[in-house]
């Protein structure tokens, strides 16, 4: 019955031509930008690149966590090597100006205003993207046998062709928003680390071959990849729902007359993957700094941040318990929340409008981030856990799981929205994505 459901579903999305045209429209910028990803860029030798990456701790630190938001091509040094980041990082700092800058915060509010800011965010997303370009050039020219001809003439070089990409790439992610299905810097991540799964699984396989994994272990990964699967899928849903009302002016007598009841889905992990991308770009700062600095006191205080380590636990701990209340601080704001509800007549039952509705809702979400901020940190150190305690000589990335299961029932998300529209039914059940949690008055 649910195979049924699901293939008149995609049926129903050859019916709908506005939904095909942005399917198809959003996978031809998505070819464009994976076929990119395999030009390199001139003057660089990418194998002797790509050993020197696989040579640092299995590819951990900032420079792998970067390589793995775009899918290898930093350690190949491709022309869209930079990949989106460039564009998501100016669009963070453009966020928290807004959140801590008054004047932006009103500019945020006003159609005009935001046209702004997203032109200020394009222009840096070219500054850095231009910054990291020539960071990256210096990286590679100080590496031995990775650049043929290192020096300025190649520094400027690199510079130019990884910031081209970058605009490029920001200018393709755009159109996918703009004229194609789900947002396109986050598609861009999704399909580049979606794109490592089957070199992983065959890595896999290899790995059990030659002995390197036994079959017991094999199962234990297999059961607890399957739990985390299910457990992020579930947390990712999960939401507080807080009852609102808001009364409705009748067409006949213009009398009020109470609405059907309506809900605001306070999720448990509204700040996503980017604590864990915070916490662990802030844990890498002093290896950075020793590499590039060099001395053997440095590298050994370095050391005491790697993973495995007691301080690196209790630092990645603190820092994504940190940041998510942080970051779900800035792009969740009960003030603005309570005052539209306010405008529109609405009222959560039981509290009084204004003020006391945004204390009553900074209170419920300060109370249902913890376990969602609990669960990220679990995801984060999941991988090490796992190479340490099953002998398991690869990592189980929960950080790209994460970042896959959102991108992915977002863009289910408004493909239901579009059938729905058309009185076609969804992918789940009764044609909608229910958020999980209690339609409740009372307390968490």
């Amino acid at each position: 019955m649910a195979q049924s459901n699901a293939a008149q579903a995609v049926q129903n999305i050859f019916r709908t031509p506005e939904l095909k045209e942005k399917i198809l429209f959003t996978l031809l910028c998505l070819v464009i930008y994976r076929i990119g990803a395999h030009v390199t860029a001139p003057g660089v030798d990418p194998q002797a690149l790509t050993d020197f990456f696989k040579q640092q701790s299995g590819g951990g630190g900032l420079l792998g966590l970067y390589d793995l938001f775009t899918g290898g091509q930093l350690s190949r040094a491709t022309v869209f090597a930079l990949g989106i980041m460039p564009y998501i990082s100016s669009s963070i700092f453009a966020q928290i100006g807004a959140a801590v800058l008054p004047q932006l915060e009103k500019m945020n509010k006003d159609e005009e205003g935001r046209k702004k800011i997203n032109q200020w965010t394009r222009y840096g997303t070219v500054v850095l993207a231009w910054v990291q370009a020539w960071g990256f050039a210096l990286f590679t020219s100080s590496l031995q046998g990775v650049v043929a001809n290192p020096g300025f003439g190649f520094q400027v070089q690199m510079s130019f062709f990884l910031t081209a990409g970058a605009v490029f790439v920001m200018w393709l992610g755009e159109q996918i928003t703009e004229r194609g299905l789900g947002n396109g810097a986050s598609l861009m991540i999704f399909f580049s680390i979606v794109e490592r799964i089957w070199p992983g699984i065959l890595q896999t396989f290899r790995f059990v071959s030659q002995g390197a994994v036994g079959p017991f272990n094999l199962l234990v990964l297999a059961i607890i990849m399957a739990g985390v699967v299910m457990s992020v899928v579930a947390i990712t849903m999960a939401a507080r729902k807080v009852p609102i009302q808001i009364p409705q002016r009748t067409m006949a007598r213009g009398r009020m007359r109470e609405a059907s009841r309506s809900f605001i889905p306070l999720r448990i992990n509204s700040a996503g993957v980017m604590p864990i991308v915070f916490a662990q770009s802030v844990i890498v700062v002093p290896g950075a700094i020793a590499q590039f600095l060099g001395g053997p006191r440095l590298r050994e205080f370095a050391d005491l941040f790697n993973p495995g380590t007691a301080l690196y636990y209790v630092l990645s701990a603190g820092l994504i318990l940190f940041f998510t209340y942080f970051y779900t601080s800035i792009i969740f704001n009960p003030v603005d929340i309570a005052e539209n509800l306010k405008k529109q007549g609405g009222f959560i039952p039981g509290v009084k409008p204004g003020a006391k509705t945004a204390e009553y809702i900074d209170e419920i979400v300060t109370k249902v981030t913890l376990p969602g901020a609990v669960f990220l940190t679990v995801i984060a150190l999941l991988p090490i856990w796992l190479s340490r305690l099953i002998n398991v000589p690869f990592s189980f990335g929960g950080t790209s799981l994460l970042i896959v299961v959102g991108v992915a029932l977002d863009t289910l998300q408004q493909m239901q929205q579009h059938l729905l529209l058309r009185k076609y039914d969804g992918f789940m059940k009764k044609g909608r994505i229910k958020f999980r949690g209690r339609q409740t008055t009372g307390g968490f």
